[in-house]
């Protein structure tokens, strides 16, 4: 007789042996928890893009005050369409939501080496430049991967 069959539990080796067993939740606690972050979840988007809105709100008079349009004004306003753009994907559930923050990003750093231009070191400029290649490229690999 084995050790395993001597203390009268049987060990397999299966992928649920090594998971520790889940509470037991009711199926309307769960919905309850579940329904709970998800309005949650649903009322910050709808305050995030409310926010959004009103900083391009703030730019664009900024701009109108200045009048004049500079290349870091614009990249700031296409930062704030793509937040808007990651808002509506993630509340509707349609399209990737993962590509949203890589193209946010891209545009960040587009825009800091605008903003940076002559005042910055040739090395940091292609290290951010490396940055962008590396965010496009992964970009690419997430919209050519087949969705399941």
């Amino acid at each position: 007789m084995s050790n395993s069959d001597s203390n009268g539990s049987r060990q397999t080796d299966g992928p649920d042996s090594q998971r520790p067993e889940a509470p037991n939740v009711s199926r309307g606690e769960q919905l309850f928890v579940v329904g709970g972050f998800n309005v949650i979840q649903k009322l910050l988007l709808i305050l995030t893009g409310l926010m959004t809105f009103g900083a391009a709100l703030i730019e664009i008079l900024a701009i109108y005050d200045r009048g004049i349009v500079a290349l870091a004004d614009i990249l700031l306003l296409f930062l704030y369409t793509e937040v808007v753009s990651m808002v509506v994907v993630s509340y509707t559930g349609r399209g990737s939501p993962f590509i949203y923050p890589i193209f946010i990003a891209i545009t960040a750093l587009a825009r800091l080496i605008v903003l940076q231009g002559k005042e910055m070191d040739p090395q940091n400029i292609l290290f951010e430049a490396g940055a962008i290649v590396l965010l496009a490229i992964a970009a690419v690999i997430i919209l050519r991967l087949p969705r399941h």
